[in-house]
């Protein structure tokens, strides 16, 4: 063989983190993972700073001692998913393997695992809001009240965390028609370059604050991830929760929700290694989960539909 198996293997590596960091809505949130401590496992590592304020200063005694502490909290990754997929050997030869099979599982992620991964995310950052009071629901926007509706939120987190801390806007695709007629439209919303890691590209910006299209079938508060194997789940995937409602958007610091994303596993398997069957075996797992700090979460608000 030409290429041997741990090659391709490597190859659909490189290639899916790439396409799961520029193509995901949520990627620009794994450029935070740079703020943890991971060293494999089901277990990351994140680091939580606490000191005094300030203190007298007295002229004889000098100086008041005062205390930091820094300390690495651990969270557990609990998103482990997978699929194993054939291609029969006379569908495929290895001369043209890697560009079948490197579309096959480019489709799979692109179709099956970002939307996934992005529900989960932004699912799991409605519910740590709504553990901490900082939602608001039964929220229908209007052209007339959406801006409004959103400079208030935004005033609201700015009282806390001031005006020096990059936000961001996460907002259902659906709201985009209310957007464009809005009263006042021009006068608030402009184009901006968003830079976030390997993500570069151009979005809408509301005060100079950038605003994330996202699909509303990822802005659900609730999701139920198949697990392959219970009656009516051997689809895999998920859908929302019965309960779920619609987020229409979310407001947060970049770099306050922290994303990690392995594509734990790409294997390959030739034909002749394949003891199942004559044809080639792929093998695919993410393990992916995402934390804010708790320190974090008095800058964040969700806004949920009715």
């Amino acid at each position: 063989m030409a290429v041997n198996t741990l090659q391709y293997s490597q190859q659909f590596q490189t290639v899916l983190d790439q396409q799961m960091l520029v193509g995901s809505t949520s990627g620009f949130m794994e450029v935070n993972a740079g703020q943890v401590k991971y060293d494999g496992g089901d277990t990351v590592h994140i680091p939580e700073i606490s000191m005094q304020g300030m203190a007298k200063y007295d002229r004889d005694e000098g100086f008041n001692r005062g205390s930091v502490t820094l300390k690495f909290n651990p969270y557990k990754m609990t998103q482990d998913r997978g699929r194993t997929f054939s291609l029969d050997s006379m569908d495929v030869n290895e001369t043209n393997f890697v560009a079948t099979a490197g579309t096959v599982m480019g489709e799979f992620q692109r179709t099956q695992v970002i939307p996934e991964i992005d529900s989960y995310r932004y699912s799991k950052i409605a519910a740590l809001a709504t553990a901490e009071n900082k939602v608001t629901t039964g929220y229908t926007p209007t052209v007339a009240d959406i801006l409004d509706k959103l400079d208030a939120e935004i005033t609201d987190i700015q009282d806390v965390i001031g005006e020096d801390e990059a936000l961001i806007i996460c907002m259902s695709t659906k709201l985009r028609s209310i957007l464009n007629n809005a009263d006042k439209f021009h006068k608030y919303l402009n184009v901006a370059q968003f830079t976030a890691g390997a993500i570069n590209t151009k979005v809408r910006s509301f005060n100079d604050i950038p605003i994330l299209g996202v699909p509303s079938s990822r802005l659900k508060t609730q999701y139920v991830f198949n697990d392959g194997k219970t009656s009516g789940q051997e689809a895999g995937g998920f859908k929302a929760d019965t309960a779920a409602k619609e987020i229409n958007w979310i407001i947060m610091p970049q770099r306050a929700p922290i994303a990690v994303s392995k594509t734990d596993k790409v294997r390959v398997f030739t034909p002749d290694i394949n003891q199942k069957a004559d044809a080639w075996k792929i093998d695919y797992r993410k393990y992916h989960d995402l934390w804010i700090p708790k320190n974090r979460l008095a800058a964040i608000h969700v806004n949920v539909g009715a």
